[in-house]
Parts: C-alpha cells; sequence; structure tokens
C-alpha cells in the first residue's frame, strides 16, 4: 500500500515554470513505478510522464518532451515533475500515480493514486 499527496499547483502565464512534488507514504517507495497523468476539463485522464523504480528511467509523452523532467528521490520518497516552457493547453489537474514493476502509460495500471492538484496557464 502506498499514499500518494501532490503539490505544487497553481496559476502561472504561458512560459512559466512550476514544479509538482508527490509525497509517498510506506516503506517500499522504490519499489514503485512513478507516474503523472493529467486531466483537462471534459477530457480522459492522460500520460504525462513517469519513472522506473531504481535505475532512473524516464518517459514522456510526446506534447512534453523537452519541456518537463520527471525525477525522483527513494531517500525521501518523493516524485518531482519540473515543468517549463509551460502553455495553456497544459492546463489541468495533475495526477501523481504508482504501480509495481516497470512504468506504463496507460491509467488502467495504476492502483494508487494521489487526489490531484490543479495547474492552470495563462495566455
Amino acid at each position: 500500500q502506498v499514499q500518494l499527496v501532490e503539490s505544487g499547483g497553481g496559476l502561472v502565464q504561458a512560459g512559466g515554470s512550476l514544479r509538482l512534488s508527490c509525497a509517498a507514504s510506506g516503506r517500499t517507495f522504490s519499489s514503485y513505478a512513478m507516474a503523472w497523468f493529467r486531466q483537462a476539463p471534459g477530457k480522459e485522464r492522460v500520460f504525462v510522464a513517469a519513472i522506473s523504480r531504481s535505475d532512473g528511467r524516464t518517459y514522456y509523452t510526446d506534447s512534453v518532451k523537452g519541456r518537463f523532467t520527471v525525477s525522483r528521490d527513494n531517500a525521501k520518497n518523493t516524485v518531482l515533475l519540473q515543468m517549463n516552457g509551460l502553455k495553456p493547453e497544459d492546463t489541468a489537474v495533475y495526477y501523481c500515480a504508482a504501480r509495481p514493476g516497470v512504468p506504463l502509460s496507460n491509467t488502467d495500471s495504476y492502483a494508487y493514486w494521489g487526489q490531484g492538484t490543479q495547474v492552470t496557464v495563462s495566455s
């Protein structure tokens, strides 16, 4: 079992930056692949980025490559999403998710979710 709590969302102008943080409870954080998803109003929840359990391998959806960076600190049970060059289309609720094993990009593969944090990018 793992509990996830996101923070760091807010309102930012286009071109700005935000850093989202996801704090995980439990002593087996390093056993979980971690991911970020987002859900815009009226749309489905979609994959943004993921990071593997221990070797730090990262994965991104095409629309955020070169702008977003996912990282984790297993000693602090934390995963971060650094978002630079934000665009209005990045506006969404961002969710942290965890699953045992390898990172995947479909929501159904993740059993553990945070409550979400709102990111709003103004033009």
